[in-house]
C-alpha cells in the first residue's frame, strides 16, 4: 500500500450522521466545536436538562480530537515542582488528582455509552534521551509519590529492554494507570452519547460572530453562523488549536501548533511485541518530543513535532520524512517497513503551557491542552457544563491566571513559530 496522506484512525470509525436540520431560534447554550470538549459538554448539558445545540465548522471529531495518537496520559505538561513553585502545593495537589480523575471520567463515559474503541489502562512510558533527564526521573518519581500519593516506577538502563525494543535510551519512567484508545472511534461515540442526551450537532456550521443580545428580557447571545442565526443564553467555547476570529481574545491567548503522525503497515505479531512488550503510550523526555505506540491492530503509530506550523500539505509531507528517519533512529528494525499514512492536527498552547478553563467577556471556555487533551477535554466539557448548569464543581483550572503573548506581539497569527522551533531545538542539544 502506498503512503497515503490521511488519518489512519479515520480508516477504523463510523461517525454519527447529523440531520441538516435548520437550526433552532433559541437555546439554552450554544456549544462551539465538537470534538472531545464541546461534545463532553453537550452530553452533560443534556442530560442536566439544557436545550444544547453544538456548532461545528468542518464534521464531529474533524480537528485535533480524531487526529491524536490516542493516549490518555496522567499528569501536566509542566514538572510537578514547577507547578508547586507556580500555583502553591494544594492547588498543585489538585491539578494532578484531576489528571487522573480526568481518565476515569473517560473511562466511565466510555462503559456508560458503551463505545467501541479499543480502550485499554495499558501505563505509559516517558523515555530518557539523555542521562540528566534519567537522574531527574527518581527526583519527579519521589515528589509524585510524596506530594500526590501516585506511584511511578523508575526503570534502569539495563531493565529497560522488558519495557521497548530500542537501545538508545539512558532509562524510563511508567506510569501504569494511563491508558489507549482509538480516538476517532471515541469521538463518534462521544458524539452519538450526546445527540442521544438530547443536544443537536450542527456540522458545517461556522460560527461568525458573536454579540451580546437580550430576547424577551433575557441576557445572552447573537450567534451568527454561516447557516443563519440563532440566540443563545450562553456560549460555551471548545475549539482548541482550531479557535478563530468569532472568538478573538481567546484566540490571541492560544498559540496553534502542529503535531504529526505516521503509521506504518501491520507488522509481525513477534516484531511488534518486540519493539513494544508491553504495549505502553510511549514518548520521550525531549521538547520537541516523540511519541509512538502500536496501534490495536499492531501498527507502529510515531508522531512529533516535526513541523511547528500547523498542517498543510507542504508540512504533512515533509513531516512524514522527518517522522520516517526519528522511526529508524529509535527503531532500527523498522528500516525495511513501510509506512502507509501520515497526517497533522493542530494542539492548543497556551502562554504558560497550562489547562485553561472558565469564563471570558461573559463566554465559558476550556482550552489549552498542550497534547494531553484526551482525557484533560472530555473532562473539562464536562466540569464547565456542569458549572453552566448550575452546580458548583470543584476545578482547579478556573481562575488560574491565563496570560497573553508578552507585550501584546500576538493576535493569533503565529508567526514566531519558526523561531520557537528552532529555540526548543537548541535546548534539546544543550539540555
Amino acid at each position: 500500500m502506498p503512503l497515503q496522506e490521511h488519518n489512519y484512525w479515520l480508516t477504523t470509525a463510523d461517525f454519527p450522521t447529523t440531520e441538516f436540520s435548520s437550526l433552532p431560534a433559541h437555546v439554552d447554550v450554544a456549544v462551539i466545536g465538537a470534538g472531545f470538549t464541546g461534545l463532553s459538554a453537550a452530553r452533560t448539558l443534556a442530560q442536566h436538562g439544557a436545550k444544547v445545540a453544538v456548532l461545528e465548522s468542518e464534521t464531529i471529531g474533524w480537528g485535533a480530537s480524531s487526529r491524536n495518537g490516542g493516549m490518555v496520559l496522567t499528569g501536566l505538561k509542566l514538572g510537578v515542582n514547577e507547578l508547586i513553585s507556580l500555583y502553591g502545593r494544594e492547588r498543585t495537589q489538585h491539578m494532578y488528582a484531576v489528571s487522573i480523575a480526568s481518565i476515569d471520567s473517560v473511562e466511565q463515559i466510555i462503559r456508560e455509552e458503551n463505545i467501541d474503541c479499543d480502550f485499554a489502562r495499558c501505563g505509559h512510558l516517558e523515555v530518557a534521551c539523555k542521562q540528566k533527564h534519567f537522574d531527574d526521573y527518581a527526583r519527579q518519581a519521589d515528589v509524585i509519590a510524596r506530594e500526590f500519593n501516585h506511584k511511578l516506577r523508575v526503570v534502569l538502563r539495563n531493565e529497560l529492554n522488558a519495557e521497548i525494543g530500542s537501545n538508545i535510551y539512558y532509562g524510563g519512567m511508567v506510569d501504569e494507570v494511563s491508558a489507549g484508545l482509538n480516538p476517532a472511534r471515541y469521538v463518534a461515540g462521544l458524539g452519538r452519547a450526546a445527540m442521544k442526551a438530547g443536544a443537536e450537532v450542527f456540522e458545517h456550521t461556522r460560527v461568525e460572530n458573536l454579540q451580546r443580545e437580550s430576547s424577551q428580557g433575557e441576557s445572552g447571545w447573537k450567534v451568527t453562523t454561516s447557516r443563519g442565526t440563532l440566540w443563545a443564553r450562553e456560549v460555551f467555547v471548545g475549539t482548541s488549536g482550531y479557535t478563530g476570529a468569532a472568538t478573538p481574545a481567546l484566540q490571541k491567548k492560544l498559540i496553534p501548533i502542529g503535531s504529526f503522525i505516521i503509521t506504518t503497515e501491520v507488522l509481525p505479531e513477534a516484531l511488534a511485541r518486540e519493539l513494544s512488550p508491553r504495549n505502553r503510550m510511549i514518548y520521550d523526555s525531549k521538547n520537541y518530543l516523540y511519541y509512538y505506540r502500536l496501534t490495536p491492530d499492531r501498527r507502529m503509530l510515531f508522531g512529533g513535532r516535526a513541523a511547528f506550523f500547523p498542517e498543510t500539505d507542504q508540512t504533512v509531507r515533509r513531516s512524514a520524512e522527518i517522522l520516517g528517519r526519528g522511526m529508524i533512529d529509535v527503531y532500527p528494525q523498522l528500516r525495511d517497513v513501510k509506512v502507509e499514512y501520515v497526517w497533522g492536527g493542530t494542539l492548543d498552547f497556551a502562554f504558560d503551557i497550562m489547562p485553561h478553563a472558565g469564563q471570558l467577556d461573559g463566554m465559558y471556555y476550556a482550552v489549552g491542552y498542550a497534547g494531553h487533551g484526551v482525557a484533560m477535554a472530555t473532562y473539562q466539557g464536562q466540569k464547565m457544563a456542569e458549572l453552566i448548569a448550575g452546580d458548583k464543581p470543584e476545578n482547579p483550572f478556573v481562575g488560574i491566571p491565563f496570560p497573553g503573548a508578552p507585550l501584546g506581539l500576538y493576535n493569533g497569527k503565529p508567526w514566531f513559530l519558526p523561531f520557537a522551533g528552532m529555540w526548543y531545538k537548541f535546548l534539546d542539544w544543550v539540555g
